[in-house]
């Protein structure tokens, strides 16, 4: 059951779409907070009038359930992506299908699994976060300008995000290493390792991050969702006011590779620094 509040008085307005199938992933229309795109269970992505209360479209492109949702107001598309490792654009004027692709790794189809989808500033690129990549994607193609590829030794990818100018690109990895990415060609500025915000017996465990989220105003600063429920926030020190500089690697990185520059952190658990 999907239920719409009232930030203002922090009510419950209506509920709706009872399952089955489950929403999976929801995002409101930048320009009509009347419209909800509802990704599903079942591959489809409802759009949603919550005033009228009635289904507007039903879209039907994927063959897997729908893992990100993403609007550009500037070029009236919505961008999906699911479980299948496949990329859709919608128009918003009549939420037609205008192109779809499959993402590939070295010429080969990806293995299945959660792709997530998040429009740079420019509202014309997009970022893709799959488990064995992280790419950026002009729109209106729909073909990819920028791709990074973890070494096959290396962790999968777990989740990663834009800062919030748009300039770093912020991944963690099921490892809990943290990689900062420059967004402009995906060059690695830094990379942290667990033991830098982990203790000892948790950097060893199987704790990782299962989501990044960059602070609103500050492009350097950025938290990490731990899969035991914690929470990190990481940002440089002040004496070196932002990320590092680009490591001497070609592509992926080396395990026990230190953290550059240092960083401060505060959480659940408090890390030296």
């Amino acid at each position: 059951m999907m239920s719409l509040f009232n930030m203002m008085a922090f009510k419950r307005v209506i509920s709706f779409m009872p399952p089955p199938p489950a929403a999976t992933y929801i995002v409101f229309h930048p320009q009509d907070n009347n419209i909800i795109a509802i990704g599903m269970d079942d591959s489809t992505i409802q759009i949603y009038n919550v005033r009228l209360d009635v289904v507007k479209s039903k879209l039907k492109g994927h063959s897997k359930r729908i893992t990100g949702l993403a609007f550009s107001h500037v070029l009236n598309v919505l961008v999906s992506s699911g479980a299948d490792s496949q990329l859709c654009v919608w128009s918003t004027v009549g939420w037609e299908m205008q192109r779809a692709k499959s993402l590939q790794l070295r010429g080969q189809s990806i293995s299945q699994s959660d792709t997530r989808v998040q429009f740079h500033q420019d509202q014309t690129h997009f970022l893709v976060v799959h488990e064995a990549q992280i790419a950026v994607y002009e729109t209106a193609k729909l073909e990819c300008s920028k791709q990074w590829v973890p070494r096959e030794s290396d962790s999968p990818i777990s989740h990663a995000t834009y800062s919030c100018d748009s300039q770093l690109i912020y991944a963690s990895f099921l490892d809990a290493t943290v990689c900062v990415f420059t967004a402009g060609n995906l060059h690695m500025q830094c990379c942290i390792i667990p033991s830098a915000y982990l203790s000892p017996g948790v950097s060893n465990s199987n704790i990782h991050p299962v989501v990044v989220a960059a602070h609103p105003e500050d492009p350097n600063q950025f938290a990490l969702g731990m899969s035991d429920g914690g929470v990190h926030v990481f940002e440089p020190l002040e004496s070196e006011s932002k990320w590092g500089v680009p490591l001497p690697l070609e592509n992926g990185f080396a395990k026990g590779v230190p953290a550059a520059p240092s960083i401060g952190t505060s959480g659940s658990d408090q890390a030296p620094t």
